[in-house]
């Protein structure tokens, strides 16, 4: 399906819940967009904030949003599965309702992906942090996020460009809707970390990926600490959280795509244990621990299988993970 001006190309889906705070931001950053030939789906998830009201007065005022409302909360997955079904456009990003997409982001993937004829293309991404203003900067773009989007790349394989497997969140990209409904792909539901999977699935399964290296999204760290990545010492975000990594190494593994098994299992191995074996050193509940010293033997064990040398701070971190 080839996009065309007379309309619309791409849906942003925006689910939200109790963002009041900073959707406005996130709205705007819609409507400043270079590219006017969106629709954006703003799914209220049960928020007992101003959000559905926010999003209202969008709506109301600029035809482009729709606005969808859970009355009770059903989850992000869901809320996000909510506005999939609803998709007319020929292109699919998705935005969260505190996050702040760059000027140019949507004319510059859809662009990609009309010149290339690809699936799916994953542009870079930075941190919101919160500033000694009160406010919130940009951070730069980090190690991992760069070795998955830079340089450009058009028209290639996961076996080609393995690294592309650590860009796994739902907001940094624009698909083919074809791809969703070529593939059955729906986001897990009552889950946290929901997009790890669902990103591992349309890599395995597109015809074609596009990376670019320019930064079209800030991603908020919310000064206040309700982010759910700032809870990473609950027994149950860790718990959800460690089976989001398992699944999405699983779908690699199940494409027979082992080089980005490797890529995958060596960047949780050097970015998303360490900070969790120093939360778990001073955690209280001995749960924490066994979560996750199983989940470090699983890997170290697959890193062994697949030849990952581990240089000596994760040798460390396995020692600690067996002690647990």
């Amino acid at each position: 399906m080839s996009p065309t001006p007379a309309g619309p190309i791409v849906t942003v889906i925006v689910p939200g819940r109790d963002v009041a705070a900073y959707a406005a931001e996130a709205l705007a950053s819609l409507q400043a967009q270079s590219l006017d030939a969106w629709r954006a789906i703003l799914v209220d998830d049960g928020s007992t904030d101003a959000t559905g009201a926010l999003f209202a007065q969008a709506a109301a005022s600029d035809p482009r949003f729709t606005v969808v409302t859970h009355p009770t909360p059903r989850g992000l997955g869901a809320a996000r599965n909510a506005a999939l079904d609803l998709v007319e456009t020929p292109f699919v990003g998705f935005l969260d309702g505190d996050d702040v997409l760059t000027p140019d982001a949507l004319r510059r993937l859809t662009a990609t992906l009309t010149r290339s004829g690809s699936d799916i293309v994953a542009g870079a991404y930075v941190r919101l942090r919160p500033d000694e203003t009160g406010g919130y900067t940009p951070g730069i773009v980090q190690p991992w996020v760069r070795a998955a989007t830079e340089p450009e790349r058009l028209g290639v394989s996961l076996a080609e460009h393995p690294d592309v497997s650590g860009n796994i969140v739902a907001w940094s990209k624009v698909s083919r809707v074809e791809l969703w409904r070529r593939a059955g792909i729906r986001f897990p539901e009552g889950r946290l970390y929901e997009d790890q999977v669902v990103a591992q699935r349309l890599y395995t399964t597109a015809r074609a990926i596009d990376v670019i290296p320019d930064v079209v999204v800030r991603w908020r760290e919310r000064a206040d600490g309700s982010s759910i990545t700032q809870h990473k010492d609950s027994v149950a975000v860790l718990t959800d959280y460690l089976e989001a990594m398992r699944a999405g190494i699983a779908v690699l593994d199940a494409a027979g795509h082992r080089a980005a098994v490797r890529a995958r299992v060596r960047l949780i191995l050097d970015m998303d244990v360490p900070p969790l074996v120093a939360i778990a050193q001073r955690h209280p509940d001995d749960a924490y621990r066994r979560a996750l010293g199983a989940f470090v033997a699983e890997l170290a064990t697959r890193a062994d299988a697949e030849d990952i040398a581990l240089d000596d701070a994760t040798e460390s971190l396995r020692s600690a993970a067996v002690l647990w």
